[in-house]
């Protein structure tokens, strides 16, 4: 079971990592081609060569349309899928002041009880995603350039949310487990220690 929830969380963070650099890019892009328009539209290039700059405009150069609506839907996405893998390998950060000088027997049952938090919360925060998507399915909302549907969006993070939450789940059992049994199954925390 670890092994395939481990292969699950690697390609969600795969996914999440490439939808991620197509943002990127595009931002880059849409911010190139906003400093491309303002320069043909310039009074510089307006003077000196008008035919070129008109030509150059007339081929679209410019911002890409919606890159605003389209970075809001990836980067929900990515959050979500990026969280599986961070949680599978306890990597997330912690500040282990006090928690640090108790014994393991202590710090194994607070593991568990904050697994058994976090995967109660991505839970609801997956369920209220797909309520929420539901809602936008039904009110039939369109972004306001692309004039997508927004309840896409929604769905993208609601399977991001529910492979979170499946993670969270399995963790929060195995964090019973180590505690139960007094064994380590999976890795400590790994996260920024502060």
């Amino acid at each position: 079971m670890h092994s395939f929830i481990n292969k699950l969380s690697r390609l969600f963070a795969v996914l999440g990592g490439i939808v991620l650099t197509i943002l990127i890019v595009m931002v880059c892009l849409s911010i190139l081609g906003r400093s491309l328009n303002s320069m043909l539209n310039g009074e510089l290039m307006q003077s000196m060569m008008p035919a070129v700059a008109n030509a150059l405009l007339a081929t679209g150069v410019g911002p890409i349309n919606g890159d605003f609506e389209l970075v809001e839907a990836g980067m929900a996405f990515a959050i979500f899928a990026f969280l599986p893998l961070c949680h599978i390998n306890g990597a997330h950060a912690s500040v282990d002041i006090f928690t640090s000088k108790l014994p393991l027997k202590v710090n194994r049952f607070l593991r568990m009880v904050i697994e058994i938090v976090f995967a109660a919360i991505l839970i609801i925060i997956a369920y209220q995603l797909f309520l929420g998507m539901l809602s936008k399915q039904n009110s039939g909302q369109t972004t306001l350039l692309l004039q997508f549907p927004v309840w896409w969006a929604y769905a993208l993070s609601v399977v991001g949310a529910v492979v979170a939450a499946l993670v969270a789940l399995y963790t929060a059992i195995m964090r019973i487990l180590e505690f139960s049994t007094g064994k380590e199954m999976l890795p400590d925390e790994m996260g920024a220690d502060h």
